[in-house]
């Protein structure tokens, strides 16, 4: 019994001793050293800019299906103060555009048609405000992780010219522990690449609505009135 006993502690010392030890995904990170502030810089504003700019244009693209209908009524029958008072309601990019046209009902054409362009360009630049942030993460972010390897390779080889302990297993540790900042650079600069793609191409569905709406106003305005 007591050699079974000792054959069963020396087979669990044997492998605690073989099994990888498991760290955290923070502890993971904390080997990064100093770079990785700024990379969580980096991920931070990436994550606050894509839900603010996504609910921000998920906001201005919402519209009624029946709200050009109803425009459209209102105008036909000649009653452009409740044209007006919708548009003038509704909290959206077109309405806003539509507005404008209603406001300008009278004038040529073409001067209806400006005034909205102009109306559009403004919403649309008020989409994209601070999506270019999404680009300089994605730009900065993996330059970041590569700058913080080479200083981990700097670092690792200048101890080891120091303490000459070049064992295959510091060395292997050391880039272990540096390369953490790489694979965390090209994460972040991956995921501000995809909210980028994936805001601009919300943003372009919400301009192909403002551009219907608005040749669907003009179209209006030169029909015969009821």
């Amino acid at each position: 019994m007591v050699v079974l006993l000792q054959v069963q502690d020396s087979v669990t010392t044997a492998i605690n001793a073989v099994a990888p030890q498991t760290e955290s995904a923070w502890s993971i990170l904390q080997k990064g050293g100093f770079l990785m502030y700024p990379l969580y810089a980096l991920f931070v504003a990436t994550i606050f800019v894509f839900f603010e700019r996504f609910f921000a244009i998920n906001k201005a693209s919402k519209i009624d299906a029946n709200f050009m209908s109803i425009i459209r009524d209102n105008i036909m029958t000649g009653n452009l103060s409740a044209a007006r008072n919708l548009a003038k309601n509704t909290d959206n990019a077109v309405a806003r555009i539509i507005d404008k046209g209603i406001q300008r009902i009278g004038k040529p054409i073409d001067a209806i048609e400006k005034s909205m362009e102009n109306v559009g360009n403004l919403e649309v630049y008020k989409m994209e405000r601070n999506i270019s942030i999404l680009s300089l993460v994605y730009g900065i972010a993996p330059m970041i992780g590569f700058l913080g390897t080479i200083f981990g390779m700097l670092q690792l080889f200048s101890a080891i010219s120091t303490t000459g302990d070049f064992t295959p297993a510091s060395i292997a540790g050391g880039i272990y522990t540096k390369m953490v900042t790489s694979a965390s650079g090209l994460i972040i600069g991956l995921l501000a690449y995809l909210a980028y793609n994936f805001l601009n191409a919300q943003i372009g569905k919400t301009v192909n609505k403002m551009e219907a709406a608005s040749a669907d106003f003009v179209d209006m305005l030169q029909e015969p009135t009821r």
